[in-house]
Order: C-alpha cells, then sequence, then structure tokens
C-alpha cells in the first residue's frame, strides 16, 4: 500500500535541519507496525509525510503506486480525507458538537447521502463502545471516553491506514490498555495501523517495530525481522529484540 524510497525531510531556516534522512519502508495492506524513538529523531515528521500532510524534500512516497509528489493539493486533501484516518494525542473534538457530530466530521470529503453518513457515524460509535454517549458533549466524557469517539471519527469512513500519534499519551492505565484492545480487534479485521509512540507497551502491541534515530531508519525490531525479512530491500535486518523505553519525551 506504502512506499517510502530514500525519504528526506529538511528544514530550513538559520541552518539546515534534517528530520529525515534517506527512509526506506514498505507497508503492506493489514500491517501493524509502531514507529518508535527518542524526542526529536524524526517520528513525527514521518507521521506527517505519511499522513500527506507534509511533502519530503527527497525521495518518493508511494501510496497505491501512486507518486504522491505529483498530487495537486486537492487530489492529497481528498486522498488524504478517504483513505486515511488519524488518531491524536489530544483528541481534537469540538466541545460545543455533540460526539455524534464530531464523527460525521470525518465524512466532509467523502459525498455520502446524509442518511449514509449518519449510519456509518453510528456504527463507528457501535464498534468503540459509545453508541449511548452519541448526544453528549465531549466535555461531559472521561479522557478515555474522548479517544474513543477521536477513533470512531477516524475508522468511521473506513480508511486505508489509521495513523496514531501518542494515541494513550492522555489516557491512564487501563484506559490506555482499552484503546489498544480497539487496535487489536481492528488490525484483526483487517485495518492496517502505524503508531508513532514512545510507550513500550503500545509498541509491543504492535505486529512489526521499526525505530527512527537521527532522522534515519535504523532497527527493524519485529517478527518478520526475526525471520530474515526487511520492511525494504535497501533496509539492514537486526533481530527482533525485547521492547524497551525510549530516551526523552515523546515527540
Amino acid at each position: 500500500m506504502i512506499e517510502l524510497e530514500s525519504v528526506g525531510r529538511r528544514f530550513e531556516g538559520a541552518g539546515s535541519v534534517a528530520a529525515l534522512q534517506g527512509v526506506d519502508l514498505v507497508i503492506r495492506d493489514g500491517d501493524y507496525l509502531a514507529v518508535t524513538g527518542p524526542s526529536g529523531a524524526g517520528k513525527s515528521t514521518m507521521l506527517n509525510i505519511l499522513g500527506l500532510l507534509d511533502r519530503p524534500s527527497e525521495g518518493r512516497y508511494l501510496f497505491d503506486g501512486i507518486d504522491t509528489d505529483r498530487l495537486g493539493e486537492r487530489e492529497r486533501t481528498g486522498l488524504r480525507g478517504t483513505a486515511i484516518g488519524f488518531v491524536f494525542q489530544s483528541f481534537h473534538l469540538l466541545a460545543e458538537r455533540t460526539v455524534l457530530d464530531n464523527v460525521l466530521l470525518a465524512f466532509l470529503y467523502g459525498g455520502l447521502p446524509r442518511r449514509e453518513r449518519l449510519d456509518r457515524a453510528h456504527d463507528a460509535l457501535a464498534r468503540v463502545g459509545l453508541s449511548k454517549r452519541a448526544s453528549f458533549l465531549p466535555p461531559t466524557l472521561s479522557g478515555g471516553e474522548r479517544q474513543r469517539v477521536a477513533i470512531a471519527r477516524a475508522v468511521g469512513t473506513a480508511p486505508r491506514v489509521l495513523l496514531a500519534d501518542e494515541p494513550t499519551g492522555n489516557l491512564d492505565e487501563g484506559n490506555s490498555r482499552a484503546v489498544l484492545d480497539l487496535f487489536d480487534e481492528f488490525n484483526a479485521a483487517g485495518q492496517t495501523i502505524v503508531t508513532i509512540t514512545h510507550d513500550p507497551a503500545v509498541a509491543a502491541r504492535a505486529r512489526r517495530r521499526v525505530r527512527v534515530r537521527e532522522g534515519r531508519l535504523t532497527v527493524v525490531a519485529d517478527a518478520q525481522a526475526s525471520k530474515g525479512l526487511a520492511l525494504h530491500p535497501g533496509l539492514p535486518v537486526i533481530p527482533a529484540a525485547p521492547v524497551v523505553a525510549d530516551e526523552g519525551t515523546p515527540a
């Protein structure tokens, strides 16, 4: 589904900063990939590129074989709105709109009839166990419930890939487990998931793990690596190892 070929991202200012360098990565349908690394390593930059929120300075990003750099902004926006779902640490819910209205926001680019949008939104809330909260306002919900609303919004459009940036960062242990259990269920049903995390418990749930350090994808720590299979022909394979806490704070 997704292929990064020698992707780099530089930010110009007082001096040139290389946030990513020579990243090669393949993400296939049904993958569950965790991207780990210390603060400032380039994890969030990589997620922004995967989510078509940013463009690489060099290399190619292919989505279903399409070179995304050749797409105009309208085409990129349409692809992002229909094929990619986002879950963020801070929920990003509208406080004065109901839970149902927040989920319906995901359908802005779909062009679906209102009845179908409503059916899909209700189905998404049912998947995360919040059908009875549809008419509630986000401030009346717990942190775990608000994150589940955000997840319902992300999966309601049946995206090809779900991108999660520190999805349990604002949750306690119990709610974190509940969110990760949902991700396990979605992945078992075929949903492709990429999560950016510094939390070893979150990374351990993924079936494949890679590590970003100083802008480079340097370690593959997953089941495929232990079998001698690289995520990309040019990426070095390092046998799987226990997940350990990353240095620093979340990127």
